[in-house]
Parts: C-alpha cells; sequence; structure tokens
C-alpha cells in the first residue's frame, strides 16, 4: 500500500464506489477512514491479500481493546463488506470468532415540558427555530438542517423529510406557532441568496444527478437551505464554491450551551428533542402508529421504547415508603 493513503488507487476507488451507490460524503468519510484503520492495523497489508480471518481480528480489537460501542464496530464492519462485496467483488463469508461489542440497555434521555421551554428560551436566533422544530416535529439533527425551501409547506403545516434514514421520505407536522418566524426567516435568507446571485454565487449542493438533468436548478430560490451557513465553503467533491447548511456542530455547541445555561443535569443533547417529542405525544394519548410515522421508524418495535418510559415513569408506580413510614409513626406513637 502507498503511505500517502489519500493518493492510494485503492482507496480512490473505494470512494468512486460509494459515489455511484449515492451515499452521502459522511459515510463516504466514514468508511474510508474505517478501510485505512483496518490496512494499518494489518501492517499495511492489501485487503485482497487478507479475509475473514483478518475482520475477525480487528472487530475483536476495536471491541477489546478500544473498548468502541457496538453501534461503531457495527459502521466499521459494514464498511469491510462494501469493500470486500462492491469493490473487490469477493464477498466475506461467514465471520467467526468476533468479539462482539456490547449495546448497552439504556432508555433515552428526555426532556419535561418545562426542561424544553427552558432549554429552547436559552437558543438564539437560526438556532432557536432549529430547537422548535427539532422538538416540534421530532426531527433528527441531520434532517432539520438539510431542510430545503421546497419541505416547507405552510398551507398543510407540514414538513417534507426527503431522503431520511433509510433513503426514505415522510411528511411530519409543523407547529403553527413557527409559521409566521420560518416565513420571517426565509426573507432574510432570500435577501443572502440574492447576494450570492449578484456575485456570480449562490449554487446549492443538488443529490443524484438533479444538478445535471436540470442545469440551473441548484440556483432556484426553492432547492436553497433553510438554515444556510455564514459563509460559502467549497464542496469537498465538486471542488465548487457553495453555501451549505449551518454545520451540525455549530447546533450541537448551541444547545449544549443551552442545556448548561438551563441547569439542566441530565446527559441530553439535540435528540433529546426528538425523544421528547415522542413522549410527550404518548402521554397527551396519540396512538403509536402515528408517533411512528411521525418519527421515520421502519419498526413499530423502535417507538415502543417510549412506552416504556411512561410505564416507568413516577406515577406508574407508587412508593411503598410512605405506607412503610406511617405505620412506623403510629407504631412509635402506640409504644410510648
Amino acid at each position: 500500500m502507498d503511505n500517502k493513503n489519500e493518493a492510494s488507487p485503492f482507496l480512490e476507488k473505494v470512494r468512486a464506489a460509494i459515489r455511484c451507490k449515492h451515499y452521502s460524503i459522511r459515510t463516504e468519510q466514514a468508511y474510508v477512514g474505517w478501510i485505512k484503520q483496518f490496512i494499518i492495523f494489518h501492517n499495511k497489508r492489501h485487503p485482497l491479500e487478507m479475509g475473514e480471518a483478518e475482520v475477525a481480528s480487528f472487530l475483536s480489537y476495536l471491541a477489546n481493546k478500544r473498548h468502541v460501542a457496538a453501534s461503531t464496530q457495527n459502521q466499521a464492519l459494514c464498511a469491510l463488506v462494501f469493500i470486500y462485496k462492491v469493490v473487490l467483488e469477493r464477498p466475506l463469508n461467514d465471520i467467526q470468532g468476533v468479539s462482539r461489542a456490547k449495546k448497552p440497555n439504556r432508555l433515552p434521555v428526555v426532556f419535561t415540558q418545562h426542561e424544553v421551554r427552558s432549554v429552547i428560551n436559552q437558543l438564539e436566533h437560526d438556532y432557536w427555530l432549529l430547537g422548535c422544530i427539532l422538538y416540534g416535529s421530532g426531527l433528527r439533527l441531520m434532517e432539520s438542517l438539510r431542510l430545503r425551501v421546497l419541505d416547507l409547506d405552510f398551507d398543510r403545516c407540514a414538513i417534507i423529510v426527503r431522503n431520511g434514514k433509510g433513503a426514505k421520505d415522510r411528511v411530519v407536522t409543523l407547529a403553527q406557532e413557527l409559521i409566521v418566524p420560518l416565513q420571517q426567516h426565509l426573507e432574510s435568507v432570500r435577501m443572502m441568496h440574492d447576494r450570492d446571485l449578484d456575485l456570480g454565487f449562490g449554487r446549492v449542493y443538488l443529490p443524484y444527478a438533479l444538478s445535471r438533468k436540470y442545469p440551473n436548478a441548484d440556483m432556484q430560490w426553492k432547492w436553497q437551505y433553510v438554515f444556510p451557513a455564514k459563509s460559502r465553503s467549497i464542496d469537498p467533491r465538486s471542488g465548487v464554491t457553495r453555501r451549505t447548511h449551518i454545520h451540525e456542530t455549530c447546533l450541537q455547541r448551541a444547545v449544549k450551551n443551552a442545556i448548561r445555561k438551563a441547569n439542566i443535569q441530565k446527559q441530553a443533547s439535540c435528540h433529546t428533542f426528538r425523544h421528547s417529542f415522542a413522549t410527550h405525544l404518548l402521554e397527551r394519548g396519540m396512538d403509536i402508529r402515528t408517533i411512528q410515522e411521525q418519527l421515520g421508524h421502519a419498526d413499530v418495535r423502535t417507538t415502543q421504547i417510549y412506552t416504556h418510559l411512561i410505564e416507568r415513569g413516577g406515577s406508574a408506580v407508587l412508593s411503598p415508603l410512605a405506607s412503610t413510614l406511617s405505620l412506623h409513626e403510629s407504631g412509635a406513637g402506640g409504644g410510648r
């Protein structure tokens, strides 16, 4: 293998195969990263010289030495399965003897409605709107950031989530309270877009082959991001200067700071808004199937985790302490 992995013909072939499958830039970066680690772990041997045994030892190393999460180990496995099946055209057989990272059985962290209000009140400008959408519509982090102008249906109070997890589209609710703030926000975004056009920019990334099929569509207002970044950047794949959406780390940092300022002592994040959305709908009597559709879960069993949160809540089980103390007090009084 070439010492400069970035210039490796094999890795370039991997990138080309990933792009042919229309995987996202983040999937590409993750897969290439795992493939590099796999090659380096085995002293820079070419994957063609290795097979199931080397894959098993690498995955076991991740679990036993690096103590990665189960989802992280699974992502590494997916990357290696991809290169052997798609790139090398030599699919892996059953991989034996892998030490699997243990998947913890954790309940999701949920805000109370008071905590939701406290956190959102600590957010400002675009982040306030994004926080409201994360909670009010139950969107995932990247689903909210990737929203485009044409995805907002103010007449139907709906948001169209395109190419969500599992490459599926769905329609979710849009809180009526957000319609006017969003419309005002879009006015300022439209002005930014017009300035970009005047300067010879104003193009935006379009998925798949839309930019070739419709050459000027990437300049149209309807395709612009609802939450664009403050500055333009160079697309890592095409090299074109564009204005992408707000980076996810910016929103994550803003929410973390808001949680701290609200003095909430929970291990919470942007995703906690989504958990809270589902839990609060259940508490209000919404049926589980509707919530499943709103969240975009393929299996209703994934949605049912929120019913466990309600069942295990403080009002579900009465502590025996109160009756025990009352018996103790009456017994003590009688003895005296």
